[in-house]
């Protein structure tokens, strides 16, 4: 199985050394643990599935869903955040939006004509102190955009993080010559557009 993975291209893979995981077998990663969290939502909130069997729900329907139906279950449910069972982040989607509401307000009927994004996306929470990027991505409703809006928090913006406290404390970032203190869901909403050094050096650490 390694050396089929190998193969497609998404794991590296060498005999008595490992395997590590490719770019590509990275966002496939990803994009299964969008799906599968994604669902776990759906049968918890809207279902009304217990919290002890949605885990095994999702695992049983996640290979199947398809990518235009990934997106209807989001905007659906609002554009959940995190996964009811064990509070785990969902991942972003792919899809070249700079925020939920784009996405909502697209209205072309053909799902193929949608863009892919040309560059992975980060959570703010990955980076660490001291590090600089470029909000490329906002998750939430119009109350989270103008929430955000109104602290000059808008995809395009650069901004450097100042201090992440432990234990889901809020994130200290400076921004414009100004410091700000997010609490931690609100940062946990925002995904940069790091260097490749960066979101390289992040993961591994």
């Amino acid at each position: 199985m390694f050396k089929k993975l190998a193969d497609e291209d998404y794991i590296s893979y060498s005999p008595y050394h490992g395997v590590t995981l490719t770019n590509k077998g990275s966002a496939m990663g990803k994009k299964m643990a969008r799906k599968h969290r994604l669902l776990e939502r759906f049968l918890y909130d809207t279902l009304k599935i217990g919290k002890d069997k949605v885990h095994d729900e999702a695992c049983a329907m996640e290979h199947t869903l398809s990518d235009e139906a990934e997106r209807a279950l989001c905007l659906s449910l609002k554009y959940p955040d995190r996964c009811p069972d064990d509070e785990k982040m969902i991942p972003p989607c792919d899809l070249d939006f700079a925020t939920c509401q784009e996405c909502r307000e697209w209205n072309k009927g053909n799902f193929k004509e949608l863009q892919k994004r040309q560059k992975e996306v980060i959570p703010l929470l990955e980076l660490k102190a001291s590090r600089e990027a470029t909000i490329a991505f906002i998750r939430g409703g119009k109350g989270m955009l103008q929430r955000l809006c109104d602290m000059g928090l808008t995809p395009g913006t650069k901004i450097k993080v100042s201090r992440i406290a432990p234990l889901k404390g809020p994130v200290e970032i400076n921004i414009r010559g100004s410091k700000l203190a997010l609490g931690n869901r609100v940062a946990g909403n925002i995904f940069v557009k790091a260097p490749d050094k960066i979101e390289q050096n992040e993961r591994k650490g």
